[in-house]
């Protein structure tokens, strides 16, 4: 099995599961070893008060971004520790991707940046994840 096959079924694997992420609208758009890709239109239901997407929201779309890259190599890993910027508000209607990348894997501990941007490219929130893995697998191999 490649590297790539792994991610893909490891990406399965988790998003047969994870009830959240789909309830929140979120779609799973493309993973590889490392890297997520995850977007959500935003919609009434994601909005705060001042009529803007909710920062939960937002964090929570980096967050499964975040969940699905470090899973990619079908070794069961969790978060350790999340920081979020928000740069920019996102707005009803925006379509936001969340785009996680790896930056370092040593042992069972992994660093994380996710971009959040919205339809125009336009940076909505920066997040560092960091990982830790633990016991078991997302499926047998």
């Amino acid at each position: 099995m490649t590297p790539q096959e792994r991610a893909r079924r490891a990406a399965e694997a988790m998003w047969s599961s994870d009830q959240a992420s789909r309830w929140l609208g979120m779609r799973l758009v493309s993973v590889d070893v490392g890297t997520a890709t995850l977007t959500l239109e935003v919609a009434a239901h994601h909005c705060n008060g001042h009529g803007i997407c909710h920062g939960g929201i937002t964090f929570a779309l980096a967050d499964s971004a975040f969940a699905f890259a470090c899973n990619s190599r079908n070794q069961a890993t969790v978060a350790q520790h999340n920081a979020i910027t928000y740069i920019a508000p996102a707005q009803l209607g925006d379509t936001l991707t969340a785009t996680a990348r790896e930056l370092s894997l040593t042992g069972r501990s992994g660093i994380y940046d996710i971009r959040v941007a919205d339809q125009d490219d336009r940076t909505v929130a920066e997040m560092r994840g960091l990982s830790r893995a633990i016991k078991g697998r997302l499926f047998e191999e």
